[in-house]
């Protein structure tokens, strides 16, 4: 109760975000509607783990060419014309899923996933560069923890009922409510105004574009990197951990559907419950302001044992519990790493920075995903589930020794 209260007051308190919020809350449903409707057609036509993987690897390989431009554009254009742009252009591709009727029109589905994720690979470093400056500073933290109950709160309602209404009113109409949720975010972002300094925010986000303009160059960032351990540890983890990320993203669909046999409403099930997990992580937002490089490693740590558990989960019951405890982990980790990275780079390199690593972590991703698809042709699901959890286990260790190794005290210091 008290943190339902604390949320509301924040979203009132800082009125450019809480449009970004609920912008991104319509956006994210949307496609998760989208993404369960989508998974489960290629299933029930192919009942291939490649083609599974291929589709979820187009969802994020268009990230490696286009993040950076959204970085890059925030130097020249205003975030809520190239947020409103994106948006629009997202309308009809959303509803290029229709025409997908049998097999021979699976081409038509990769297509516009592909073309959605061009979109999304734009708008996101956008839309999270942003958020430092939308908000006051004090509320960092606080906003992460928020972002993470808009992570959770997509999962639970886009996953669950996405699966749902694809099982009882057909995938269609799973297509055309994605479509009707990026009109309606549009209206949301066009109420953005970054056009006047005459309110605090607004000023900050025009003093950040000028300075971008003046200091674009990322000569300055090699050295702000080599001398900050945490920055270099929070960078290792964007770059490592998508190499293994692909295998659970993949396995949540095979869990549900050929290992459990709980079809469609499955998938929304387990989905559901990653979500449930994230809201209840931002609960502990109050408890992690000092040591959040520390918290970026353990909650890695303890996601990768968890996911060996998974491996051998006996039933669904069993695996929703042990997906909910993963997100719930996860977010915090989260929380921790996107607060020290918004600390630790400055306002004029951000752009560059999320550009960058929005490339790469969303590249790295899909070609992970389309591995996982490939090693499931080969290797049974709950053995491919505990080699990921056993890397995310390895990649925890080695980046605390790394931190541990080059400074001792990197782990007591307080980020926040």
């Amino acid at each position: 109760m008290l943190f339902r209260i604390s949320a509301v007051r924040l979203l009132r308190d800082e009125p450019m975000y809480r449009r970004l919020f609920l912008a991104g809350l319509l956006t994210g449903i949307g496609d998760r509607f989208c993404q369960v409707a989508m998974l489960a057609i290629i299933i029930r036509i192919t009942g291939s783990g490649v083609m599974l993987g291929g589709a979820l690897a187009l969802r994020v390989l268009p990230f490696l060419l286009l993040a950076p431009v959204g970085g890059w554009l925030t130097k020249y254009f205003s975030r809520r014309n190239i947020m409103l742009t994106i948006n629009c252009i997202r309308v009809p591709l959303a509803l290029g899923y229709l025409l997908v009727r049998q097999a021979e029109d699976l081409w038509i589905l990769y297509v516009a996933t592909a073309l959605l994720a061009c979109a999304e690979a734009v708008y996101a470093p956008v839309r999270k560069s942003g958020i430092p400056l939308f908000v006051r500073s004090e509320n960092l933290l606080r906003v992460n923890a928020l972002e993470q109950v808009l992570n959770g709160v997509v999962l639970i309602v886009g996953a669950l009922l996405g699966g749902i209404v694809s099982t009882v009113f057909g995938p269609q109409s799973a297509f055309v409510a994605n479509a009707a949720a990026f009109m309606l975010a549009s209206g949301l972002v066009r109420r953005l105004d970054d056009s006047s300094g005459s309110k605090p925010n607004e000023g900050r986000v025009l003093e950040d574009t000028n300075v971008q303009k003046r200091n674009g160059s990322t000569s300055a960032i090699w050295p702000l990197i080599r001398m900050s351990i945490p920055l270099q540890v929070i960078i290792g983890f964007e770059l490592l951990v998508p190499v293994i990320n692909g295998i659970d993203n993949v396995l949540i669909s095979v869990y549900a559907i050929q290992v459990f046999g709980l079809g469609d409403w499955g998938v929304g099930m387990f989905y559901s419950s990653l979500g449930l997990g994230l809201v209840l992580s931002s609960l502990c937002s109050r408890y992690i302001r000092g040591r959040l490089l520390a918290g970026v490693v353990i909650c890695l740590l303890i996601e990768g044992s968890l996911l060996m558990v998974l491996s051998g989960a006996p039933g669904p019951i069993s695996a929703v519990i042990i997906y909910l405890s993963l997100a719930f982990m996860s977010g915090i980790g989260n929380i921790c790493l996107d607060t020290l990275l918004m600390i630790k780079v400055p306002k004029k390199h951000r752009g560059v920075i999320y550009g960058v690593v929005t490339a790469w972590s969303g590249s790295v991703l899909g070609l992970s995903m389309f591995g996982a698809g490939v090693l499931l042709e080969r290797m049974d699901p709950r053995q491919l589930g505990f080699a990921g959890g056993l890397g995310f286990a390895v990649l925890a260790l080695f980046l605390s020794a790394y931190a541990w190794i080059r400074d001792r005290r990197v782990f007591g210091r307080n980020e926040a």
